[in-house]
């Protein structure tokens, strides 16, 4: 199920790139920050960039337990390159999907990805909708900062939504991620925040070969 969801994903934002593309340059800061390409272009093949994945739900405890774990971005060789994400928690691992690696770090997508699902899980409501708020969000203004080489993209997704009220705390849903060309991969960590309901923090851990 991630798998196809994280590839659906991957399209809209493919979507999205065109509509950015033709928009406002300031508007799109935002977006080409967080989907910049050639992340993975310094990366040796063979690499695994490793990330801990940490959430929090007070609404579905067990999902929470279910989604802490690692994931592995491996950098594997062919023509084109992939970029292929794994899940690990203790002994399983769970395939999560192959990309293009010209594209960039797909890590970015499945941060997304499983955002917009919790908060469908969570808080109930509609996947599409949720996963349409998110996209045009990303392509709106957003709140970047710039300091000691981090980059820092803010955005609240439903800020001004007619439905907030009734998303169970996911209505303040906050996405942080923080980006440097100092780290592999360009994402230091992504972060997700909906008051006490709900949390999701993704870290970059290390490179291993």
């Amino acid at each position: 199920m991630m798998i196809k969801a994280v590839s659906a994903l991957a399209g809209l934002f493919m979507a999205c790139s065109s509509v950015a593309t033709a928009a406002d340059p300031t508007d799109t800061a935002a977006y080409d920050l967080l989907f910049k390409q050639g992340t993975l272009d310094a990366i040796e093949k063979g690499s695994v960039l490793n990330y801990s994945r940490d959430v929090t739900n007070t609404l579905v405890p067990a999902a929470a337990q279910r989604d802490t774990g690692t994931i592995e971005m491996t950098l594997a060789g062919g023509t084109p390159p992939e970029a292929r994400l794994q899940f690990l928690q203790g002994e399983k691992h769970r395939a999560l999907g192959a990309f293009p690696a010209s594209v960039g770090n797909p890590v970015i997508m499945y941060f997304v990805e499983t955002v917009v699902r919790d908060m469908a899980e969570s808080a109930g409501g509609s996947p599409f909708y949720i996963r349409n708020r998110v996209k045009e969000a990303l392509i709106s203004p957003a709140d970047i900062t710039e300091a000691d080489g981090d980059v820092t993209v803010v955005i609240w997704p439903f800020e001004g939504d007619p439905n907030a009220a009734r998303m169970n705390g996911f209505g303040a849903l906050k996405l942080t991620v923080i980006m440097s060309e100092e780290v592999p991969g360009w994402y230091r960590s992504l972060s997700a925040e909906a008051g006490e309901a709900y949390g999701s923090m993704m870290v970059f851990e290390g490179v291993a070969e």
